[in-house]
C-alpha cells in the first residue's frame, strides 16, 4: 500500500497526518505573524527617509527566511531541537534556554490552533483537493487574525493574494460558483466600506480600517455572497459580546480600538464548516 493510498483509504491516518502538518505550518505562521509587520515597518521607515532626502544606510537582510529565529532579548539563535512545535515550549518551560526570558504563550497557541483547525478541515472535507484549498484558506486566516490582534494591521500582502486565490479556486466551482464569488468579493468590500463612511459622516471618526474591507472581500471571494450575512452577523455578535465583556471587566479604555479582523475570521470559519446548514435552518425558520 502506497502512502497516497493510505491517506485516501484510512481517514484516521489522513486526519492525523494533516493535523501534524498543521502543527508544523503553525510554526511558520508564527514567523509570518512576527516578521511581516516588522518588514512593513522597516519599509515605511525607509520610504520616509527617502522622502526626507536622508542617506539610507544598508541594513542586514530581514525577511521571512533570513535571519534565523532568535531570542528577542539575548539574541540566542533558536536551534532545531528548540524549534519543535509546542513540545519545545513545554520542555523549555516557556523560557529561553540561555537567558531564561519568558517566551510568549502566543507561539504554542498558534501552533496548536493551526493543528486543530487542520484536523477539522481534513475531517470535514476528506481526502481531496478541497482539503488543500481549505487548509490554505484557514492557515491564512489564522495569520491575519493574530497579526490584527497584535498590530491592528491586515497586510495587503496577505489579503489581496487571498482574494485572487479565492476567485481562481472558484473558477472550477470550488466552494461556490464563480459568479457568486465575484459578487461576494464586491459585496464584501462595499458592505464594510458603506458602514465605514456612514459612521465617519455621522461621528467624524473612523470606525474601522480598509484592511477589514479587503478581508471581507476575500472571504466573499472564497465562500460566495450567500455566506456574507452569516459572516457579518456572527462576527458582529461575538465582537459586541467581547467588547461588552471588556467594558464590564474595566479592561477596555474609552476610545480604545478593538480589531475587527479576528471576528471576521471567526465568522468565516463558521461559514466554511457550517454555513450551508445555518443558512438552510434560517430559511426554514423564517
Amino acid at each position: 500500500m502506497t502512502f497516497i493510498s493510505m491517506l485516501q483509504d484510512m481517514p484516521v491516518f489522513f486526519i492525523g497526518f494533516v493535523t501534524l502538518m498543521g502543527l508544523m505550518v503553525g510554526s511558520f505562521l508564527n514567523v509570518v505573524i512576527y516578521r511581516l509587520p516588522e518588514m512593513m515597518k522597516r519599509n515605511w521607515q525607509q520610504q520616509c527617509a527617502e522622502l526626507r532626502g536622508e542617506v539610507i544606510e544598508p541594513q542586514a537582510t530581514f525577511n521571512l527566511i533570513f535571519p534565523r529565529s532568535a531570542c528577542t532579548h539575548c539574541g540566542h539563535t533558536i536551534t532545531a531541537l528548540e524549534n519543535i512545535p509546542v513540545i519545545s515550549y513545554i520542555v523549555l518551560q516557556g523560557r529561553c534556554s540561555r537567558c531564561h526570558t519568558p517566551i510568549s504563550w502566543r507561539y504554542p497557541l498558534v501552533e496548536a490552533i493551526s493543528a486543530i483547525m487542520s484536523g477539522v478541515v481534513a475531517w470535514h472535507f476528506g481526502f481531496g483537493l478541497m482539503t488543500i484549498a481549505a487548509l490554505m484558506f484557514v492557515w491564512t486566516l489564522i495569520a491575519l487574525a493574530v497579526i490584527d490582534l497584535n498590530t491592528q494591521l491586515l497586510p495587503d500582502d496577505i489579503t489581496l493574494p487571498l482574494l485572487w486565490l479565492g476567485l481562481l479556486i472558484n473558477m472550477t466551482h470550488g466552494f461556490t460558483d464563480i459568479h457568486s464569488a465575484i459578487i461576494g468579493a464586491v459585496a464584501g468590500y462595499l458592505s464594510l466600506w458603506l458602514v465605514y463612511w456612514s459612521f465617519k459622516l455621522i461621528t467624524g471618526k473612523e470606525g474601522m480600517g480598509y484592511g477589514d474591507f479587503k478581508l471581507l472581500a476575500a472571504i466573499g471571494a472564497w465562500l460566495g455572497w450567500q455566506m456574507l450575512p452569516l459572516v457579518l452577523l456572527s462576527s458582529s455578535l461575538v465582537g459586541a459580546c467581547v467588547g461588552i465583556g471588556l467594558i464590564v471587566a474595566a479592561k477596555l479604555k474609552n476610545n480604545m480600538p478593538i480589531p475587527f479582523g479576528p471576528y471576521l475570521v471567526g465568522g468565516a470559519v463558521i461559514a466554511l464548516f457550517w454555513g450551508e446548514q445555518l443558512n438552510n435552518a434560517y430559511l426554514r425558520l423564517f
